[in-house]
């Protein structure tokens, strides 16, 4: 079982605010098997002993320094700590505190210091955080069971659910085929099924309302197709799980569920990428680090993907202007990072990738709102 606690909005947000006279963010790969974490503590001290390198060659304040030491050394030690772990962790340390957040992706291993965190890999966490519910649904019964990557799935009570489809219109069964105008045979059915679809629909809007989790549904024959005529969710994934759910559990349906997830998301990744190329032609979008980071800075970014796994270090000033570093220093951040925190603070969609799921490679895609 992985062990997760991924960043809400929220805690991101100030992460992303935080200033210190030192940041120290490492991120390494973990593993959820208890009894195998002594590679992982191995490279965790190599990765401590390089901030700690980079901060003294910097002059650092002793006293700030043996702080921060101590926080991290006191995490390396903790055993009951790296019992329960997934497939990355990454922490985030200042002389005054140290946060943790066990994570379900795989991701690069690296140690920045800085006036402020490096949060570029938490994006893929929050971008693709492993989540979602599952309608399940058939003429006999609906249930919404939430998939989670760090709890098993429950199923969620839904205030004013039907019990089934001749309960949501109020007959003892579906297959009463006397005439009564068109409601009856194969059409009356349909009919049928449609006003339960509706009631479904209607009682799912105040649980799914401002959410943005996807919504897969599990069933077969013609109830799936019609609820999905009626549904009002923006969330709703295209694909089903093609089976009848009435007799499936939870963890059957959440295990269902995940690879349909993990297409959904490549889906959306195409689509992202085919916007690029026609907001190219239209000069609104752009690969180019300073260009983005102007565009960001004037809050021109509709959408944004970011490359998780390299640091530009540098600084982006007020007009948005970017001065390259030639190498890390605690005086210095990533530029793509500064880039991501001001296009978030202006609305745009952050989305954390790797190389391969940029449209052209390199550290970042920019999708604009307007010409910049």
């Amino acid at each position: 079982m992985l062990y997760v606690d991924i960043p809400t909005a929220a805690e991101f947000k100030a992460l992303n605010e935080a200033r210190a006279d030192a940041c120290v963010s490492i991120y390494l790969r973990t593993t959820p098997l208890a009894q195998s974490p002594d590679a992982t503590r191995i490279e965790l001290g190599n990765l401590i002993r390089q901030a700690r390198e980079q901060l003294q060659g910097s002059g650092f304040d002793k006293r700030r320094l043996a702080l921060l030491t101590e926080h991290l050394d006191d995490l390396l030690d903790d055993d009951e700590f790296w019992r329960l772990q997934a497939s990355s962790l990454a922490i985030l340390a200042t002389p005054d505190s140290v946060r943790t957040f066990r994570l379900p992706n795989n991701l690069s291993s690296m140690a920045i210091v800085s006036d402020r965190f490096h949060l570029k890999p938490l994006l893929r966490s929050i971008t693709f955080p492993h989540s979602a519910f599952v309608l399940a649904i058939s003429e006999n019964a609906v249930r919404l069971v939430g998939v989670y990557a760090d709890l098993p799935p429950t199923t969620i009570k839904v205030p004013g659910f039907p019990k089934h489809a001749a309960d949501a219109v109020g007959k003892g069964s579906l297959n009463d085929r006397s005439p009564s105008g068109r409601v009856h045979g194969l059409e009356g059915q349909n009919v049928r099924f449609r006003q339960y679809a509706r009631q479904v629909d209607a009682a799912l809007r105040p649980v799914l309302t401002g959410r943005d989790t996807p919504l897969i549904l599990a069933g077969v024959g013609r109830v799936p197709s019609i609820f999905r005529s009626v549904n009002s969710y923006p969330g709703l994934v295209d694909q089903t799980i093609e089976a009848s759910p009435d007799h499936m559990t939870e963890a059957q349906l959440a295990e269902a569920a995940r690879p349909i997830l993990d297409g959904a998301y490549q889906q959306e990744l195409s689509r992202l990428r085919a916007l690029y190329e026609a907001r190219a032609s239209e000069g609104r979008a752009t690969s180019d680090l300073s260009d983005a980071a102007r565009a960001a800075t004037g809050g021109a970014i509709e959408v944004l993907l970011v490359n998780i796994d390299t640091v530009v270090p540098g600084a982006v000033d007020e007009t948005g202007a970017v001065t390259f570093s030639d190498k890390d220093a605690p005086a210095g951040y990533g530029v793509a990072d500064e880039i991501a925190a001001r296009a978030l603070a202006s609305g745009a969609r952050v989305l954390g990738v790797r190389e391969p799921d940029l449209p052209a490679g390199g550290e970042l895609a920019a999708i604009l709102r307007y010409p910049v």
